[in-house]
């Protein structure tokens, strides 16, 4: 855990008005209470209006709490679907951060507005994203922030199977199946895959470095003009490539 991130735990488990030890605290967030008693000091040396000292416990001053976090109807309807839908498609690493996150938004909310939050009738059900693509996004998104060459088999949807070694770009959500673009050096060119058609996904040792049009932003520039092209052929009545035609 970022000590950033303890820092904000603490207080919000201080906001609840019972007298805290460190060694309660110190439980809660799994670390020594030498830690806690370092973070509590450091936080009431910045103006945190804590109470208490070491072997006593602790408590935020009723009288001195931390104004609460304001936000419109429409912001947080935009917050808690945003957080709704990563909680059901994101990765492994991402569902998690996700639910911390709408708990601390309620914590700091005033009263009427987390009346609101259970208000919000907007879900993102996610029963098709099985827990192992989720892992695997978290992985494929590693190798794309690292730069890391994939290697992994792929199936088609007409059962055309391939081995693949690219150079992953970015991930794109399409509404119900992530994708992976790439540089896929099979084809020597662009391709876009569904993560669901992938199988022993490998992140290989090697390291890639973006050359001019093998880049993130060529990729994008790339699937505008072909977007153009599409839409044109579709307006004479023309048939488009799929997906899987693309791979």
């Amino acid at each position: 855990m970022r000590r950033a991130d303890r820092l904000f735990r603490i207080v919000r488990i201080l906001r609840g008005g019972r007298l805290q030890t460190a060694r309660m605290l110190a439980e809660k967030l799994e670390v020594s209470e030498r830690t806690i008693y370092r973070d509590v000091r450091d936080l009431q040396m910045s103006g945190m209006p804590i109470e208490g000292e070491a072997g006593v416990g602790y408590t935020l001053r009723r009288d001195m709490d931390l104004p609460p976090l304001m936000f419109t109807r429409d912001e947080l309807t935009a917050l808690v679907l945003g957080a709704r839908m990563v909680q059901a498609w994101g990765g492994a690493s991402s569902v998690a951060s996700a639910d911390q996150a709408l708990q601390r938004i309620e914590a700091v909310l005033p009263a009427d507005l987390r009346e609101r939050v259970d208000a919000i009738l907007m879900y993102a059900p996610g029963h098709r994203m099985v827990q192992p693509l989720k892992e695997r996004l978290d992985v494929l998104h590693d190798a794309c922030v690292g730069r890391r060459v994939l290697g992994f088999g792929y199936s088609k949807e007409d059962g055309q199977n391939s081995e693949r070694e690219v150079r992953p770009l970015a991930l794109y959500f399409w509404g119900g199946a992530w994708t992976l673009a790439a540089w896929c050096e099979l084809r020597k060119d662009f391709r876009v895959f569904r993560i669901d058609r992938m199988q022993e996904v490998q992140v290989l040792r090697r390291e890639f470095v973006q050359k001019k049009g093998q880049r993130l932003e060529d990729f994008v520039r790339q699937t505008l003009k072909e977007a153009q092209v599409y839409e044109a052929a579709n307006s004479n009545g023309a048939g488009g490539a799929g997906l899987d035609q693309l791979t």
